[in-house]
């Protein structure tokens, strides 16, 4: 929006020697004596802009980027939600956003206080125009996404008919403090996709200290490598409306004494929210994933609304490969209670294979509200869990697994020891896995990497 400035104002930038600029989407100020610029970043952005490194960014409320516009963000760019605002960046469909930064030079969004709490700010929301299961107005294929930011003209809705959208690039960044609850259950999270497509680029992405869930997919096909959850405080990963993509070497931390009133979970996945047969269904695969819960041993307590590692509810079809689910209350909890019976999608879709549960008091749940139509209890589901063609394991203790010094708050170190038995024995022969990275372990991590080190933040 563009603003008039007043005679005041024009004489106070005169006398401070600095100028204002007034720009689409925002406001800008600049120091001459510097050259940096003080911009705040509000309404519509509706055509091509670039944030530059070393200036400063502020979101004012949402801001909306639209009308096909691209949003460059160098690297080095540091964002943040202005205080009391709930700023938070939506690209719409249509738009992109090319945040590319380096290992070097992150890009971070983060809130603008100086002690920083979860729900500083709104958050990333990614809408785009890829298949998703949800509707809209009567309109079958198109959702309205999450936390109020639907208006009049639409600029909230996600989703279409074409697989390979393109949103753009989002690349060694991390969010830091986002998300707020516009109602219950209606929330903003770090970081937010709907519909988005898989041209789009997810890459290298460290939420930290989310005050709902960190990253959320509403259908779409999307797929991400290099995720990192940290300290958030909802869900890690959660999945709906018909999500497809594919989501490999991922790192979840969690905080043992703060967890939602909703129950927090590393994987929480449903096809909607009735657990209808709506297609396409939500199918998402995860791979070489380090699911960290709140016991760090099993004599650790945590905060009580901890529940399940990976809660599989509501006819979803995930599947997890390759992958280390430790110190959670219960490991894997297949949910049938509400909605087509999950159980109906095992063994033909639903797959959990070549994963360590370990340090969970119990590892492999069933629940149903009704017996399930086709008779699986929890004895039985562990029973498919253990068969040995899947290569699946429970040890008791998270020890078992010998990661360096995985449950470190402020120094942690996820890669395996010499010797663990996360350090070798990945598979990819499922037709499920095709486009992975073929690696030879298990969980996140290799023996000495350094993938989740020096663009990251941790304390």
């Amino acid at each position: 929006m563009k603003k008039l400035l007043t005679l005041t104002a024009i004489i106070g930038l005169l006398s401070s020697g600095c100028r204002k600029i007034e720009m689409d989407g925002g406001t800008t100020v600049v120091t001459p004596t510097t050259g940096t610029e003080n911009t705040i970043l509000e309404g519509r952005i509706t055509e091509n802009r670039t944030l530059k490194a070393g200036n400063t960014y502020k979101l004012r409320g949402l801001v909306y980027v639209t009308n096909g516009a691209v949003l460059t963000i160098e690297p080095g760019t540091k964002i943040v939600g202005e205080t009391g605002q709930r700023g938070g960046l939506i690209i719409t469909r249509n738009a992109k956003i090319s945040a590319d930064g380096t290992i070097d030079k992150p890009i971070v969004f983060t809130s603008e206080s100086a002690s920083p709490q979860r729900g500083d700010w709104a958050g990333v929301v990614i809408l785009g125009n890829a298949p998703v299961n949800a509707s809209f107005n009567g309109v079958q294929g198109v959702g309205e996404i999450e936390g109020g930011i639907n208006n009049s003209d639409g600029l909230g809705l996600y989703g279409g008919t074409n697989p390979a959208d393109n949103s753009g690039i989002l690349r060694y960044v991390r969010i830091e403090y986002a998300g707020y609850a516009f109602l219950p259950d209606k929330e903003i999270n770090g970081l937010t996709f709907g519909g988005v497509g898989n041209q789009t680029v997810v890459d290298y992405v460290q939420v930290s200290y989310a005050n709902d869930d960190s990253f959320e997919w509403f259908g779409g096909t999307v797929n991400c490598k290099h995720l990192i959850s940290f300290r958030t405080l909802d869900d890690d990963f959660d999945t709906d409306n018909g999500f497809s993509g594919k989501v490999q070497f991922g790192i979840v931390l969690r905080d043992s004494s703060v967890a939602d009133i909703s129950k927090s979970e590393a994987f929480e996945s449903d096809n909607d929210a009735n657990g209808s047969s709506l297609t396409p269904q939500t199918s998402a695969v995860f791979s070489n994933i380090t699911a960290l819960g709140p016991k760090a041993t099993l004599a650790n307590t945590g905060n009580n609304l901890f529940v399940w590692g990976a809660q599989i509810r509501r006819n979803s079809s995930i599947s997890i490969f390759n992958s280390l689910i430790m110190g959670w209350p219960t490991g894997l909890y297949i949910d049938a209670t509400k909605g087509t019976p999950t159980d109906n999608n095992i063994p033909g879709s639903l797959f959990v294979q070549n994963t360590i549960i370990a340090g969970s008091p119990t590892a492999v749940l069933y629940g149903a509200s009704t017996t399930s139509p086709t008779g699986a209890t929890t004895a039985s589901i562990n029973t498919w869990f253990n068969t040995a063609a899947y290569g699946s394991s429970v040890l008791t203790n998270n020890s078992d697994v010998g990661l360096t010094a995985p449950f470190n708050y402020t120094a942690p170190d996820f890669n395996p020891a010499a010797g663990s038995p996360a350090a070798a024995g990945g598979i990819f022969t499922h037709a499920k896995l095709n486009g992975l990275t073929n690696v030879n372990y298990k969980g996140a991590c290799a023996v000495g990497d350094t993938w989740w080190k020096n663009w990251t933040k941790f304390m």
